[in-house]
């Protein structure tokens, strides 16, 4: 279990499909209470503008843009995210080792550079989903192997199943940053993730963030339901 003070420990993902609809959802939460994740959807229609809106609010900001490109590509887009004051920016693991530190060295010399993580296996990716591209390795065994390349790589962390945190966390060590989405209470729907956990569940495993988007953003009193995975989240932790 990690006990570090890592500040809100949830992520809320805005998976809305305009900037205006994101910022007034953003009015209903705390940055106190959570941080706050921007996708390719909501930054391809509302641009670097919502991203500096909602930091100017007071949010971290984790922009989920996943690059995953030759690597001078994906330097410069680095470097310009973290112009935009965002917390956290993510790669591809499956870019390389030779992509993923371009991406380091382009936030060489930031004041405050964001945390660069990266992707393993996205966790609407099943065994049988991988197969189909060619993967022969079970999603915790490439998960490990891809999070191992992104430490060597110099990654703050990667995004993973909370399902892999634990293996994930005994790989790289504590220090490593565990991303975890696919995150739902007891009681809600599954939706599109085949691979989820509880928030209690995800801690304790070893996950430092837990990504929530439609069980927070769909609620009736979406601070009500932050509250609750919080509490869970302090029940786990002994915080």
């Amino acid at each position: 279990m990690n006990n570090r003070d890592l500040g809100p420990r949830v992520i809320v993902a805005l998976d809305y499909a305009t900037g205006a609809e994101a910022l007034a959802f953003a009015q209903r939460l705390d940055p106190k209470r959570c941080r706050v994740k921007v996708g390719k959807e909501l930054f391809t229609v509302a641009g670097p503008a919502l991203v500096e809106q909602l930091v100017a609010r007071g949010f971290d900001l984790f922009l989920d843009l996943k690059y995953h490109d030759i690597p001078n590509t994906v330097a410069a887009a680095c470097k310009a995210a973290a112009g935009l004051g965002v917390w956290m920016i993510n790669v591809h693991a499956s870019g390389g080792r030779t992509m993923m530190q371009a991406a380091r060295e382009a936030l060489a010399g930031q004041v405050r550079p964001p945390k660069l993580i990266a992707v393993t296996v996205l966790t609407s990716l099943g065994a049988e989903d991988l197969r189909e591209t060619g993967q022969t390795e079970e999603p915790a065994v490439l998960a490990e192997r891809l999070a191992r390349l992104a430490a060597a790589s110099g990654m703050d962390g990667v995004v993973c199943s909370a399902q892999e945190a634990s293996r994930l966390r005994q790989a790289c060590g504590t220090d490593f940053c565990l991303v975890t989405p696919g995150i739902r209470l007891p009681d809600a729907a599954q939706d599109d993730q085949k691979r989820i956990v509880t928030p209690g569940v995800a801690v304790s495993s070893g996950a430092d963030y837990l990504v929530v988007g439609r069980p927070i953003t769909k609620a009736v009193d979406p601070l009500a339901v932050l509250d609750r995975i919080n509490a869970e989240i302090a029940a786990a932790t002994g915080r």
